[in-house]
């Protein structure tokens, strides 16, 4: 099951992250989302988990837990919608 992570401290690391949701089973990966031109943490990351039981009680027990100062809001992730990207508009402009 992939977590979604939100409320990051733009200091919390990818072990960091990992190591939390270790204590309550196997994390098959643990990512801090960073911005791509700057590489400073989005506030935000995502967490793998195999196990679906071990994943929903993670997501019990680190919701509302403060991590670095903030209070994590986390809960299964959603699939991305639409192409999401920039820009959007093709096609000729006959202007």
């Amino acid at each position: 099951m992939n977590i979604f992570v939100g409320n990051l401290s733009f200091k919390t690391t990818d072990d960091q992250l990992r190591a939390l949701f270790e204590a309550h089973g196997e994390v098959s990966s643990a990512r801090v989302i960073t911005d791509r031109e700057t590489g400073r943490s989005r506030g935000f990351g995502f967490v793998e988990m195999n196990n679906e039981e071990e994943a929903r009680r993670a997501i019990e027990a680190v919701n509302g837990k403060d991590l670095d100062g903030r209070t994590l809001n986390v809960n299964e992730a959603r699939p991305r919608e639409g192409g999401g990207g920039r820009g959007g508009r093709g096609g000729r402009r006959d202007e």
